[in-house]
């Protein structure tokens, strides 16, 4: 414990939030994140501020837990900045996946309609978690949903197919990404950018 940490916290069952806005008792210009910028991600040990360590009373496992810090934050993250209310109709590709499924079920939370991409082998269990149309990966969205359908599109896998979810959206849709496992690069026509969505507000919302 540091000399200014409260000696009743040794013992406590705790969640760190990821985001390290403290280290070494100095306020952070740039925020860390653990494992990444700052060690502690794999450690056996480790140290952090007090402020970033939550007090847990859970059933839940060590390893449910964990889920919470970095998939379930990054998928709040991602709805939060695309401000994803009640009966809009919500794109989550790679739905299978932590974040993917964690978007699933916040999405649903808020009363969204959720449609999500993922393997046609996997849709069962995404259908647990709350999707309200499962779409297969290799699906023209051009086609289902269609084009002008959605209202915001989460991606978390963005490659070739990225300019689909352009079109899929409706204009003035908002957009919000935080991955690119099919690739980083893609081509899009930018006359889609500036003819469709022109005069339209908050056309995109990027999370970093």
């Amino acid at each position: 414990m540091g000399r200014d940490v409260n000696s009743d916290r040794i013992g406590e069952r705790v969640l760190i939030e990821p985001c390290i806005r403290e280290a070494n008792g100095k306020t952070l210009d740039q925020p860390w994140y653990f494992g990444s910028e700052c060690d502690g991600g794999f450690a056996e040990y480790t140290v952090v501020a007090s402020r970033h360590a939550y007090k847990i009373e859970s059933k839940l496992s060590n390893i449910q837990l964990a889920s919470f810090p970095c998939s379930y934050s990054t998928a709040e993250n991602l709805l939060t900045r695309a401000k994803v209310k009640s009966g809009e109709v919500v794109l989550v590709t790679g739905a299978s996946g932590g974040v993917g499924s964690a978007a699933v079920q916040l999405a649903k939370a808020r009363g969204a309609i959720v449609w999500a991409v993922t393997n046609p082998s996997k849709a069962d269990l995404v259908r647990e978690l709350g999707a309200d149309e499962i779409i297969s990966r290799d699906t023209d969205l051009k086609v289902n949903p269609g084009s002008n359908r959605l209202d915001v599109v989460i991606d978390l896998v963005a490659g070739d197919t990225w300019p689909q979810y352009l079109e899929a959206l409706h204009p003035g849709g908002r957009y919000a990404v935080a991955g690119a496992i099919a690739g980083p690069h893609s081509e899009v026509d930018v006359r889609n950018l500036y003819s469709e969505y022109r005069n339209q507000q908050s056309v995109y919302a990027l999370s970093v």
